[in-house]
């Protein structure tokens, strides 16, 4: 199960990062909730590691495939850009809630996706989630139903830590 959701995980990363020609992914390794992954684009290598929730509420809903990743893309200057997907489309300008130990990040959300909308807070984001313990993701799909997630954040600092040299 666990594999069949990173494969579509996988594929979706592809996908919304507009990326054609690329390679399959390669899983470098995995670190308890979080694995890292690496695949050639024509921008050049894209690193990225990526974990499924623990646990999906409403309970009664279809949530689809649901991810958070955190990428590089040396190539592109992007360095640790936190993403969460969802399994279906979110609410048109609505926000994400990423909640770490207390502490809110906001995102603006496209399509079935979702970003720091301050990007200068990315890299607290990060730091927060290499800290912490577990993650809660709290979003609005365009139906208008509140969702909610909750991650393990075990295994995000080796995960993060085996990217880090990504070229």
């Amino acid at each position: 199960m666990f594999v069949r959701k990173l494969a579509t995980a996988l594929a979706l990363v592809l996908t919304t990062a507009g990326v054609a020609s690329a390679q399959t992914p390669t899983r470098i390794q995995q670190f308890n909730a979080w694995g890292a992954y690496s695949y050639q684009s024509n921008g050049g290598k894209v690193c990225y590691v990526l974990s499924v929730p623990k646990e999906k509420n409403p309970a009664g809903v279809d949530h689809g495939d649901v991810f958070f990743l955190v990428s590089q893309r040396p190539g592109q200057n992007i360095s640790y850009e936190p993403q969460a997907m969802m399994g279906y489309p979110l609410q048109e300008s609505s926000k994400v809630n990423v909640v770490v130990d207390g502490r809110t990040f906001v995102m603006f959300t496209k399509g079935n996706s979702a970003w720091v909308e301050n990007a200068a807070e990315e890299p607290a984001l990060v730091a927060a989630m290499k800290g912490g313990k577990d993650m809660q993701v709290q979003a609005k799909s365009r139906r208008g139903t509140a969702t909610s997630y909750s991650y393990s954040l075990s295994g995000i600092s080796a995960a993060l830590k085996q990217i880090e040299s990504c070229r």
